[in-house]
Formats: C-alpha cells, sequence, structure tokens
C-alpha cells in the first residue's frame, strides 16, 4: 500500500514545540508579519535572526516522541511504501529515524542565500552579516517558507497524495493551504489522526481523535498487524 502522511504542528508539540496558537508560545511573543515574511526579513533581519536562533534552539533540546517514533518503524518494517510531507521545519521525524521526509515549509537546520539560492547546514546561531559560502554575500535567512512564499515540492507532493492508496493527515489544524487543500486530491482512503477535529475533517473518509504520542502508535500498530 502506499501511503503518504502528512504531518503538522500537532505531531511535534508534545515534544515540546509549540504551534501558532499556544497560549505562551514562543509565537505569540512576535508579530507574525515582522518575523514569518519576507517583508519582515527585510525590514530587520536581525529581528529575524534572533526568532529562529531560539526556534533552533528550542528544537536541538527537544526530541522526537513516540508519534514520530511509531512513523519510522512504519517506513523501517517495508510493509507499506511510506512518504512523509510534513508542514513542520524541524528535524525529529528524520532523528526518530524516517528518511521519506519531503519538508513542504523549509527546514529550521538550514540556511538559505537570499541572493544566489545556495543551501547548507544552518550553524546554531546565524546573524545577518553571515557572508553566504558560496557567493559570499551577506544575505543569509533560515531555509523556511514564509508567509506569501511558495511551499516546496508541491508538484511532487501533490502526484505523491494523488497516487496513494491512502492519505493520512497526523496533528494539522487544516487552516493553511495548500496543505489544507492535499486530503481533496487523494483518490484512495483518507484518514485523520488529531487532538480534535481540523477545520476540514468532514473531508476525511475515517477519524481518530485524541493526542498523537498515543493515536499514531495504535495506527501504526494496526498497520503493521
Amino acid at each position: 500500500m502506499k501511503i503518504v502522511v502528512l504531518t503538522g504542528a500537532g505531531i511535534s508539540a508534545e515534544s515540546g514545540l509549540g504551534t501558532f496558537r499556544d497560549v505562551d508560545g514562543l509565537w505569540t511573543k512576535y508579530d507574525l508579519n515582522d518575523v514569518a515574511t519576507p517583508e519582515g526579513f527585510a525590514r530587520d533581519p536581525a529581528l529575524v535572526h534572533d526568532f529562529y536562533n531560539a526556534r533552533r534552539r528550542n528544537c536541538q533540546e527537544s526530541g522526537p516522541n513516540a508519534a514520530h517514533h511509531a512513523l519510522a518503524r512504519l517506513e523501517k518494517s517495508k510493509a507499506h511504501v511510506l512518504t512523509i510531507v510534513t508542514q513542520n521545519v524541524d528535524d525529529l521525524h528524520e532523528r526518530a529515524g524516517s528518511q521519506a521526509v519531503i519538508h513542504m515549509h523549509g527546514q529550521l537546520m538550514r540556511a538559505l542565500c537570499a541572493a544566489c539560492g545556495a543551501r547548507w547546514d544552518a550553524p546554531a546561531v546565524m546573524h545577518p552579516a553571515d557572508p553566504c559560502p558560496t557567493c559570499a554575500v551577506p544575505a543569509t535567512r533560515p531555509d523556511v517558507v514564509w508567509f506569501g512564499e511558495i511551499p516546496y515540492a508541491m508538484d511532487e507532493i501533490s502526484a505523491l497524495v494523488a497516487a496513494s492508496d491512502l492519505f493520512v493527515a497526523i496533528g494539522t489544524s487544516a487552516e493553511v493551504y495548500p496543505a489544507a487543500g492535499l486530503v481533496e486530491m487523494a483518490q484512495g482512503e483518507t484518514l485523520e489522526l488529531n487532538l480534535k477535529p481540523s477545520a476540514r475533517a468532514n473531508s476525511f473518509g475515517a477519524r481518530r481523535f485524541g493526542p498523537a504520542t498515543e493515536v499514531v502508535p495504535e495506527w501504526v500498530g494496526e498497520m503493521l498487524n
């Protein structure tokens, strides 16, 4: 069976990585227009780097949880062909052992040159004056997709979802497009695993609700049996 799993912030929340909607989370301390848009970066690159340096540190201090590990087990089992499409910029899927991971919103642990497009592993702390290792221009930024930018690999993702036998969305609010519309591209079975119903819950053929660290391992166990 060909399975495409879409993961959102909810799968990493139990690892200590906050979502946009956490009452006291990191995002609430900043205006998204200042730290998550190209315009904000142009106005104050130091502020943006400070924000992502804090997110990078938070990610490095966290670890994959039972949901991440369960998906890695499913991939390694070879019982099915599994691709993870994640909206998350953290690297918890990879640290759990997953290899077939597509980061549609980029990766926190990678850097991007806004001048020449080069990409490389980001240092723990980035600064506006950091030169690009390829072109030497001080135009480095986190390799993440900001509001107003086009997510990565959408053609590949759309084709994978359309060809899948099962599309599963885990821990996503289904309020951010184009990820929220992927369920409409699925031709096979669809399943939502979430803490509570998402904005598109009724578009899924089946739904299960509860903490990701409980419902994901339970579902993976059924798939492996």
